[in-house]
């Protein structure tokens, strides 16, 4: 029966790339148009901006620098998420540097062994997230012209990823099992700062790559993996649009209209959001400029950002080809992120936020990818990285000062029980 299975969905693959090989024959300059465009947003932002969080996480993997801040930062993600302290690395990089660095991150965690296949999949949940330059930048200025729209955006994406990684915290306890080996058992001994300088060195002895080849290997594994990013990006560029002359959107758009009769929303905005269920870039800005009520068109935006667009799944798909973490979990966070974001913009706007840009940086208007020059974005690039370590940063106190509160209560405990 699964080998009947699988023949059937060999069939059913087959017969969808020869459809997508002759769309592609019949509508060769819309192609073409569709492919340059993917490869000018891939190298006018996706190259730069990931570019140089993807050399640092390769570098401060191999200098055991990820294993010393797990340590710290136990405290704070396990109780939380349930998750290993070096989760917070993998959700500082995703604020920062956006999809799919989370995915890339993840990966190396598990093939290096810092978590089980439960906590890379709970990690892989909630950590993906959209960079607030995106958001704020692209979307707000870029698409809607309203800086105070990326508040909105950006308070409703965080307040949604945060909710999927405490719902995921429960995920996989009857599944899971993961035993600690006794060498972990040993290494929780002693104060936090001894046990982060002991696996960060070990972590060091272990990878034992000269720092010339540790950082050449960087460099070509990220541009590597970029290459890849970018040929998902023109692919998904190029079917979308295919598709579209082909009338297969229409098809798709049939209940989404029902559905959205139902609800009482503009069906106007179907076509937008079945462009962002492909990709994120192109069904954002659809939503933006479609006739409809704005809080609605934002709603769109927001599920449409949450969800991330198929181009980006397949994305996390490939870098997890080389490992055993799942993809059925990652798309069920994302259905359930993009319900809620959606419900969460609705509920925001309704009390206020996103309409009034008192409280938007004055920065916010020159982070706009879309309008902005291609030598910009490797600047907004170096605003990423300070972004990241921020981020890095605020996780660290918060998670230093609960482990401080809790030896302060357990010596508090152990002198009354004396």
């Amino acid at each position: 029966m699964q080998r009947r299975g699988k023949q059937i969905g060999t069939i059913l693959l087959a017969t969808v790339v020869v459809l997508f090989t002759a769309s592609l024959v019949i509508y060769p300059e819309q192609g073409f148009q569709a492919g340059i465009a993917g490869l000018k947003v891939f190298w006018d932002v996706v190259f730069p901006s990931l570019l140089p969080f993807f050399i640092l996480s390769d570098l401060l993997l191999g200098l055991g620098v990820v294993n010393a801040l797990g340590v710290f930062l136990e405290p704070l993600m396990r109780p939380l998420f349930n998750v290993p302290g070096v989760g917070a690395f993998a959700l500082s990089m995703g604020l920062a540097a956006g999809y799919p660095m989370d995915a890339v991150i993840t990966a190396k965690f598990r093939r290096s062994g810092q978590c089980s296949r439960v906590e890379g999949e709970r990690m892989l949940a909630f950590t993906n997230t959209a960079d607030p330059l995106f958001m704020f930048g692209a979307v707000a200025v870029g698409m809607f012209k309203s800086p105070a729209l990326g508040v909105l955006l950006a308070a409703a994406h965080y307040i949604s990823a945060f909710v999927v990684g405490v719902t995921f915290k429960f995920y996989g306890r009857r599944e899971e099992r993961y035993e600690r080996p006794q060498r972990q058992r040993q290494r929780d001994s002693g104060s936090m700062l001894r046990r982060a300088y002991r696996e960060m060195m070990i972590a060091r002895e272990h990878d034992g790559r000269p720092l010339g080849r540790l950082l050449g290997d960087a460099v070509s594994d990220s541009i590597k993996t970029l290459l890849m990013i970018g040929g998902f990006i023109m692919f998904f560029a190029v079917l979308l649009r295919v598709m579209a002359q082909a009338g297969v959107v229409d098809v798709i758009a049939i209940p989404l209209v029902a559905l959205f009769q139902a609800l009482h929303m503009n069906t106007s905005l179907v076509s937008p959001l079945i462009s962002g269920l492909f990709e994120i870039d192109i069904g954002s800005a659809a939503s933006a400029v479609v006739s409809a009520p704005l809080i609605e068109r934002v709603s769109v935006v927001s599920a449409i950002i949450a969800w991330s667009g198929l181009s980006v799944h397949a994305q996390v798909a490939s870098v997890l080809t080389n490992t055993d973490i799942r993809i059925g979990p990652y798309l069920v966070a994302r259905v359930y992120q993009a319900i809620v974001a959606a419900v969460a913009t609705f509920l925001l706007y309704r009390m206020g936020l996103g309409t009034s840009s008192a409280m938007v940086p004055r920065a916010v208007a020159a982070m706009a990818p879309l309008t902005a020059s291609a030598g910009a974005h490797w600047s907004m690039a170096l605003t990423a990285v300070a972004t990241w370590a921020a981020c890095l940063a605020l996780a660290l106190c918060l998670s230093v000062l609960i482990h401080i509160v809790q030896k302060g209560r357990l010596s508090l405990f152990y002198s009354r029980s004396s």
